[in-house]
């Protein structure tokens, strides 16, 4: 079996009655944010005897305070664990933690809230037991489990999990009864137990790094939401393909397995043919298998927000999502007429003068700003940021061709600067030095207004985290969609 292997020997969790050994005993909650709160709550309503909540800052004693149980620092911590029965982490907590290594050592399991939630509801503490969608990959997640959550509201389900924590939607009012969980590579880690009833691997690229210890484990870490009953895959990516392909060796999948991709679909999978969604996997009798069938015809791809082939990818993933549960064609095709991309993710934010502005903040590598610059044909490219090491002169190779100017800001502008002059000589590159986040972006939009002509897109695709000069990638995005129209106003 492929199993993500933990850089300590963590004790395995997948044949453990989870619910059972958090009533039996003490259990630790390392860290007291947004997922250590959930924890805490689902521990209590589960019914463990004594909860501890290991957090060094001053936050964690204030939790502990609100949800009256105790509080200890991670140095004291290791005291806790003779008899702890297990230890419920926030994601972010690594594997290499040596409180983890002092629990591998003791024999105290080691588990997400995302594993939790779902034994708990397996076991049907909440009722019975809802339909678990997961999405995950390296870039996409929101805006497919967004569409995929539009999807099943014209079927008429109860959808959770959108923007809310997994123990606030197994126990909203009304009942929700079908969970869109978007999963990160952290979650999927801590929670080796899940088996949903479908999910999606998007695509793969190196992220993260640091934390799994390698991409293998990465990408291993991401197909845990491939191990349930329907397994639905990124055609088009071959480090996905790979994955898939050893899973499938080693009998790992679950009944169903189906591609999508942004070109005509083979059988067994969902794509594009003609400047539609055609289904050849879920159409029930011997469909998918012969080759004559044409598949059904879902919705058309013009339109679909966002722009661009990433868009594409993401609605008809999203597709392949509904599609595995019954929702209809008809469904899904109204969902993508009206559905609208959340913010700096492929976001329209201005036109004038046949001039595009699209916001993708969101891109905040250069996998995702190779999917956003890939969807359009003249482009006016804003990048740059903290580029985290990542290599940005491959993506500058691939899209020179489109780009009618650059214009380049951030802490590591001069190696993006570096790597357009050598590699695209005849593109224009403006670098903005000005590091005041307002200031630098004004002169940005200034820069981007100069050299866009009609029929240009104007695009934000940094390929860079944001935190250089930003206090994320939404304020970044923000700021350039007001200086757009500022720069572009006729008023003044």
């Amino acid at each position: 079996m492929i199993n993500s292997p933990d850089p300590t020997n963590l004790t395995d969790i997948r044949n453990l009655d989870l619910v059972a050994t958090v009533r039996s005993g003490r259990v630790l909650v390392a860290g007291a944010g947004v997922s250590g709160r959930g924890a805490i709550a689902m521990l209590k309503d589960i019914g463990c005897p004594e909860v501890v909540v290991v957090d060094d800052s001053a936050l964690g004693a204030l939790v502990a305070a609100d949800f009256s149980v105790r509080h200890v620092t991670t140095a004291d911590a290791r005291d806790e664990l003779a008899d702890a029965v297990a230890i419920v982490t926030s994601p972010g907590w690594r594997p290499t933690s040596p409180l983890f290594d002092a629990a591998a050592e003791a024999g105290v399991p080691v588990f997400g809230d995302v594993a939790l939630a779902f034994a708990g509801d397996c076991a049907q503490l909440w009722g019975p037991k809802r339909t678990w969608l997961v999405v995950t990959g390296t870039n996409g997640k929101t805006t497919t489990t967004s569409m995929l959550a539009a999807m099943l509201g014209e079927q008429g389900a109860a959808v959770g999990n959108i923007g809310v924590a997994l123990y606030d939607a197994l126990t909203a009012e009304p009942r929700i009864e079908v969970l869109a969980a978007e999963l990160s590579s952290f979650q999927l880690h801590w929670a080796p137990n899940i088996r949903p009833d479908a999910g999606v691997l998007l695509n793969l690229a190196e992220d993260h790094i640091d934390w799994h210890g390698s991409y293998e484990n990465y990408g291993l870490d991401k197909t845990r939401a491939l191990r349930g009953a329907v397994a639905i895959y990124g055609a088009d990516d071959a480090d996905v393909v790979e994955h898939v392909e050893k899973m499938l060796k080693n009998d790992e999948l679950g009944n169903s397995v189906v591609g999508f991709t942004d070109g005509p679909p083979e059988a067994h999978q969902v794509g594009v043919r003609d400047g539609m969604i055609v289904d050849r996997a879920f159409g029930g009798g011997d469909a998918a298998d012969d080759d004559s069938e044409p598949g059904i015809v879902i919705a058309p791809v013009a339109g679909i927000s966002p722009p661009g082939r990433a868009g594409v990818l993401d609605a008809v993933a999203a597709t392949a999502m509904a599609r595995s549960i019954g929702t209809s064609p008809e469904q899904i095709a109204a969902a993508l007429e009206t559905f609208e991309v959340r913010a700096h993710r492929g976001q329209i934010v201005h036109k004038t003068n046949d001039v595009v502005w699209i916001d993708d903040s969101k891109a905040t590598n250069p996998h995702a700003a190779d999917a956003a610059l890939s969807g359009h044909e003249r482009v006016v490219w804003i990048v740059g940021g903290q580029l985290k090491g990542a290599e940005i002169s491959p993506l500058v190779a691939k899209h020179a061709h489109r780009l009618q100017a650059a214009v380049v800001l951030g802490v590591d502008r001069q190696l993006v600067s570096d790597a357009l002059s050598r590699i695209a000589p005849a593109v224009p590159v403006v670098v903005i030095d000005d590091t005041d986040k307002v200031d630098a972006m004004a002169k940005v939009c200034m820069a981007a207004s100069e050299y866009a002509n009609p029929g240009d897109v104007v695009l934000l695709a940094p390929a860079a985290a944001s935190l250089d000069m930003y206090s994320g990638m939404a304020e970044r995005g923000d700021l350039f969609a007001q200086w757009a129209q500022k720069v572009t106003s006729t008023d003044g």
